[in-house]
């Protein structure tokens, strides 16, 4: 579990099946396990390897359902180590299971900070709250006036510069996962005609 708070920026140096990417040598605290959990761009993935960089292997789903399948080598990406207990839980529950891509639709200056707006499918719409939360790239983020399939959220000066969003242009893809309560009440109401 996560808490879409990014602790790095690292690099992706291989892609594929087996990813390797390079981390700030800052990124420190206790030294990584093999087999820990870190989030990349929102995806939890398993460390199998740290002799040179940090590597992963990826798995057909993954490839298929996130960005990591398409993005190139030199790209940046958001990392963050588990969450332990006793840590704070600075953002939302993250899990670290991206639900769909999504599209980035707008980028404004606005003040000191931006909005950014995203789209995501029609079915998961259902699933964006006025003052949410939602994961974008592994972020966590309060959604703001959604309409539909799209939604805009704001961005302050620290998050832009402590996460690869301020890389992002408009058209590009991201990983969105969405409020895992909202996704079990959602479950639970489907089964509700059966119950009643």
């Amino acid at each position: 579990m996560f808490t879409g708070l990014v602790q790095a920026v690292g690099t992706l140096r291989q892609t594929g099946a087996r990813l390797v990417l390079d981390a700030p040598n800052a990124w420190t605290g206790e030294p990584f396990q093999h087999g820990e959990s870190i989030a990349v761009n929102g995806v939890c993935l398993t460390l199998v390897d740290q002799s040179d960089g940090l590597a992963f292997d990826l798995s057909e789903e993954t490839l298929e359902r996130t960005t990591l399948g398409s993005l190139p080598a030199g790209a940046q990406v958001n990392l963050e180590r588990a969450l332990r207990m006793g840590d704070r839980l600075g953002g939302h529950i993250v899990q670290g299971h991206v639900d769909e891509v999504g599209k980035v639709t707008r980028i404004e200056k606005s003040g000191e900070g931006w909005v950014f707006g995203f789209q995501c499918s029609d079915g998961s719409a259902k699933f964006l709250a006025d003052k949410g939360s939602v994961t974008v790239d592994g972020i966590s983020l309060t959604v703001v006036q959604p309409n539909g399939s799209e939604f805009s959220v704001a961005v302050i000066p620290h998050t832009f510069s402590a996460t690869n969003l301020s890389g992002l242009s408009v058209g590009d893809s991201v990983n969105l996962e969405f409020d895992v309560l909202a996704k079990h009440v959602d479950r639970l109401m489907s089964f509700r005609p059966q119950l009643d």
